[in-house]
């Protein structure tokens, strides 16, 4: 009695010289090949070229400031424990008196780096930040790395800029300095 349908026979059928020699699928092979040589190039000459972005695409991180200038972030965790590759590790801290004008809450992320070799970018610290302080921009693409040093981003790379409070923009909260890479980080610095 069989179980399934789908089952096949299978043939122990001698093959032909040329079978043996796969001459059928090297000729098939160079057939595909040659087609493939005449049609459109779909290489794009980039940095000069850009390819267009999805709009649900996730790129970089930036933990964004509310509009006084002071972080987002309460160091609640939620982002760590919804962070599927586990990323994202962060240390808590109390806000000492004097320290009203840096941060929102009474309790604050003092270490916030996320490990960009294990993010796969796909937005769930974003959707679980109770603040918003976590984003990912639609239109900037993680750089390449060149020593393990680039790999942890903290919060010296991850915080918003001061003057890019000013001039938000409708989409997301994004500001006009989020939209545009003109800076390169390079030994610690812009």
């Amino acid at each position: 009695m069989q179980l399934t349908t789908r089952s096949k026979r299978v043939s122990n059928k001698k093959l032909s010289l040329g079978e043996r020699l796969y001459l059928p699928a090297i000729v098939g092979g160079l057939g595909i090949t040659i087609r493939h040589f005449f049609k459109k190039k779909v290489t794009i000459q980039y940095p000069e070229e850009q390819r267009s972005m999805s709009e649900v695409f996730r790129g970089l991180h930036v933990l964004k400031r509310d509009e006084d200038g002071r972080e987002r972030c309460t160091a609640c965790g939620l982002c760590a424990v919804a962070c599927p590759a586990e990323a994202i590790t962060m240390v808590a801290a109390e806000r000492q008196p004097g320290e009203e004008h840096l941060y929102r809450e009474e309790k604050y992320a003092a270490v916030y780096e996320i490990n960009m070799l294990r993010c796969i970018f796909c937005g769930l610290c974003e959707d679980a930040c109770p603040k918003s302080a976590i984003y990912l921009q639609s239109d900037k693409l993680a750089p390449a790395f060149y020593s393990r040093a680039d790999i942890i981003y903290g919060k010296d790379r991850l915080l918003q800029s001061m003057d890019s409070i000013k001039t938000t923009s409708l989409k997301s909260g994004l500001t006009n300095s989020d939209r545009y890479v003109d800076k390169v980080w390079k030994d610690g610095k812009y």
